[in-house]
């Protein structure tokens, strides 16, 4: 039997996190690491999947609160483990002491190693769920997902980025929240949309080529 879906879908063995390819990540388990609840879709070996908790009270209230999407379950054992969301495009970020700022929506895996908690971007209301979001740092890999291909903006100007299309960030940016009411329903992909994210200092933003998947349609 040949094929060449043969060589090109042949797993790699790359110990770690990997691409295994654009949508699909490849972790070469030996010990653990935290991953996004329901993303494994194929594993080998000894590996266990266990709930993972918020970690401190301080997180648990803050995730009850904001509704940040990040349910994570921990991924224990020997073995592969090959995790994706929806064939969203995956990519790796390696963390060297420093900090980065993801939407809980776009976090797929991560090791245990970093450090991480949940934030709320300064001048948004505490019942703007949306505007809360994941810090991630110390030394360690995040991998992340997106809806489409992203594009990551240099912040040498304000930036403005739509609330549901940011996907990560610089966390020694300083961010906030513009509304413009008069403007609300020209810009943005949605309609009516009038509250973006604001982005001032030196660093990055990274921008998916999407909202995200649109939610499901209510039943009954």
């Amino acid at each position: 039997m040949r094929s060449e879906l043969f060589q090109r879908a042949q797993e790699n063995s790359v110990p770690g996190m990997s691409l295994q390819n654009h949508k699909m990540l490849r972790i070469g388990l030996n010990g653990e690491v935290l991953a996004r609840q329901g993303s494994m879709v194929a594993y080998q070996g000894n590996v266990d999947f266990s709930y993972e908790g918020a970690g401190s009270v301080g997180r648990f209230f803050k995730k009850a609160l904001t509704g940040e999407g990040m349910p994570l379950m921990r991924i224990t054992g020997q073995g592969d483990v090959f995790l994706a969301r929806d064939a969203w495009d995956v990519h790796l970020i390696d963390l060297e002491g420093d900090a980065i700022t993801v939407s809980g929506d776009n976090v797929l895996a991560f090791d245990p190693t970093l450090n991480w908690d949940i934030r709320r971007v300064e001048g948004a209301g505490i019942m703007s769920g949306g505007l809360f979001n994941t810090v991630f740092h110390g030394h360690g890999r995040v991998a992340i997902a997106c809806h489409g291909a992203p594009v990551l903006l240099n912040v040498d100007q304000p930036t403005f980025v739509d609330t549901d299309a940011v996907v990560a960030w610089s966390s020694s940016l300083r961010s906030g929240v513009r509304r413009t009411m008069k403007a609300g329903a020209l810009i943005g992909r949605g309609s009516g949309e009038a509250v973006q994210l604001s982005f001032e200092g030196q660093g990055f933003v990274l921008v998916q080529a999407s909202e995200g998947a649109p939610a499901p349609a209510p039943t009954g």
